[in-house]
């Protein structure tokens, strides 16, 4: 069958784009005419029909439910054609017969494939495409504004039909400050989505609540341990979830808790500074560290942009396999507004990237100082 329309398939349970009804004419009667060539040529006809019986097999994997049965209407009325109307070709009756009879039980199957194949993919889209929806209506739209900090950003999840991933950000008030989550979930598809969902429900609990950051990481990192309780006991994989706190007050510096994350970035006139934080383990793994979790302190004053990413803008790939050079597009648009620099980056990891597919959500958040503040 033709391929030119069809979707390019990354994971099992996505829908195929069937081809047009007059490319599958078209490849039933090449098909057809090669397989009656090869047969009058071979003088063995009847056993080479038995390659044009799988013809509405490879029908069922691609096409409509009304393309498929043409095809095996086809088929059987082409066999029924070339095996019963000569009348003397040497070949047994009974092999005639259980050709024909072949023909029209695999038909029938391949039309009942069919059938149930369309169902399959229908029912995994409508499940794809509600948790995408979730995840669009959890995710709360950006720019944020708070007493603290202004948060704009750029969330593009992988394409919604073919996968849905698990980088998750939020912002919320406390009585200490503003508290500012990224975090990204080991692994993608729906289960990613459920601890997805689980961190960011405690932090919106928990982040107004506890006093210190250790407290709220603890709290998260117990969302996690209980989301993959839940999960152990349904048989699905448990997830870890690698995080990084930012708790922004008043004051110039800041505090930073980063559970196995991709560094901060502070942009501050000319300059692009990586600040120095200890990595912790990911969130659901704190009962495996020798310590922990670490408050680190760096600077973050007025005028300043601290800039958090996930690793689907740090592992953008060239097609020759480079990673995309986040510093050095940094240094390059370090002049950029706050509101457009997490775009511009986006914009260009995708021009690195070229036409090699996306694998991964990318979430870049730009933080700045609340005017009100200044």
């Amino acid at each position: 069958m033709p391929r030119s329309h069809l979707k390019k398939l990354a994971r099992p349970g996505e829908a195929i784009e069937p081809p047009r009804d007059t490319e599958v004419v078209i490849a039933a009667a090449v098909v057809t005419v090669l397989v009656l060539a090869l047969g009058v040529l071979s003088e063995s006809l009847v056993w080479l029909l038995g390659l044009l019986v799988f013809l509405p097999g490879a029908a069922s994997a691609l096409c409509t439910v009304r393309q498929t049965t043409f095809v095996s209407a086809w088929t059987a009325a082409v066999v029924i054609a070339a095996v019963l109307l000569p009348e003397d070709d040497g070949q047994p009756w009974l092999d005639k017969i259980l050709m024909v009879l072949l023909t029209l039980a695999l038909g029938a199957s391949s039309v009942y494939a069919c059938h149930r194949r369309i169902d399959r993919e229908r029912e995994m889209l409508r499940l794809r495409s509600t948790a995408a929806a979730m995840q669009r209506h959890i995710l709360r739209p950006l720019p944020m504004l708070t007493d603290d900090v202004l948060v704009d950003g750029v969330y593009e999840p992988v394409q919604e039909e073919r996968l849905v991933g698990g980088d998750i950000y939020d912002v919320v008030t406390s009585p200490w400050g503003t508290r500012v989550l990224i975090g990204d979930v080991q692994g993608k598809g729906l289960p990613a989505v459920g601890a997805a969902f689980a961190v960011i429900g405690a932090f919106r609990a928990t982040a107004h609540r506890e006093p210190t950051l250790t407290a709220l990481v603890d709290a998260l990192d117990a969302s996690v341990v209980r989301h993959n309780s839940y999960a152990a006991q349904t048989g699905d994989d448990e997830r870890f979830v690698t995080a990084l706190i930012v708790n922004v007050d008043a004051h110039e510096e800041v505090q930073a808790i980063n559970c196995g994350h991709v560094l901060p970035q502070v942009l501050r006139d000319s300059d692009v500074i990586t600040p120095e934080l200890t990595s912790g383990v990911p969130l659901g793994l704190a009962e495996l560290a020798a310590e922990p979790a670490t408050v680190d302190w760096f600077a973050f004053p007025p005028g300043a942009t601290l800039l958090l990413t996930t690793d689907g803008l740090t592992e953008t790939r060239a097609a020759d396999g480079a990673f995309y050079p986040v510093a050095e597009s940094l240094a390059q648009r370090v002049s950029l507004a706050p509101t457009d620099l997490p775009r511009a980056l986006y914009d260009d990891a995708r021009a690195f990237a070229g036409k090699e597919d996306r694998h991964d959500d990318v979430a870049i958040l730009s933080v700045r100082r609340s005017p009100y503040r200044l």
